[in-house]
């Protein structure tokens, strides 16, 4: 019990620095406290270094990079500090997988956790170091270069740092449970990094993209230049939270089927 008490403090205290330090907004704060509590009371505290690293990773690559993203935040329809929606679309899959690992009892689950949080940092560090590639990204749509932010464009960069980015969570992952199986090492890093693939798939061809009427430009905000934008491509509800939730969400499905299929 007193064992708890202070993972819950050390969630609170964390979750508090994270909107200290503008990392998170006050509902991304109050809804990373609680994804912490939901992961520690139905699993373990393990399972809460998985997540914080993530965070932690995906926010030093944020503050470090800061300067190169300048040119494409006017694209994005939300900035780097992560309120309620960026922190359940990102953790909210990893959370569904814990539940269901605690009332099944199947270990299946707990790799499909693992698989949804390598989908989240994967995307992430693909997200944030992909920019400084010298390049513009290529679309996979059009097949042609275009803007850096563009969602459903690659580099070079970009997909090493997604490939890293699944693989460090995987490494992780057994590390906290103390023990290796290389067979499901590459398997939950092929689905974080398949997690990824489906992410930029989404953001190519369903993502909802608009157009600015003032100065033409096009982004992923419904309101640019103080002006509401016009639709251009996708469906208006697929933000680019709701193609994270869903990346991370295939990732970990993706691996359970495999599991399933493989075991019979």
């Amino acid at each position: 019990m007193n064992e708890n008490i202070i993972v819950y403090l050390i969630i609170l205290l964390v979750s508090s620095g994270g909107w200290k330090t503008k990392n998170l907004s006050p509902s991304g704060a109050v809804s990373a406290f609680l994804m912490g509590l939901i992961i520690t009371h139905f699993y373990h505290w393990r399972g809460l270094l998985l997540i914080g690293a993530f965070f932690l990773s995906s926010s030093i690559w944020s503050k470090l990079f800061s300067s190169s993203k300048k040119e494409i935040e006017g694209r994005l329809a939300k900035t780097a500090v992560r309120d309620w929606q960026q922190v359940a679309a990102n953790g909210g899959p990893s959370v569904l997988f814990i539940l269901l690992f605690h009332f099944t009892g199947n270990d299946w689950w707990l790799y499909s956790f693992a698989a949804a949080v390598a989908a989240a940092n994967s995307d992430t560090w693909a997200s944030e170091i992909g920019p400084l590639s010298k390049k513009s990204p290529l679309s996979i749509r059009s097949f042609r270069r275009v803007e850096k932010g563009t969602s459903g464009a690659v580099s070079l960069i970009g997909t090493i740092a997604s490939i890293a980015g699944a693989l460090f969570i995987s490494l992780l992952f057994f590390f906290f449970m103390g023990s290796f199986n290389w067979p499901m090492f590459i398997m939950i890093t092929a689905a974080g990094f398949i997690g990824n693939v489906f992410d930029t798939v989404a953001g190519a061809f369903w993502q909802a993209e608009f157009s600015c009427v003032v100065c033409n430009s096009t982004t992923e905000s419904a309101v640019h230049c103080g002006t509401a934008t016009v639709q251009s491509k996708g469906y208006a509800w697929l933000n680019n939270e709701a193609v994270n939730f869903l990346s991370s969400l295939f990732a970990g499905g993706f691996l359970f089927c495999v599991l399933v299929i493989i075991n019979g």
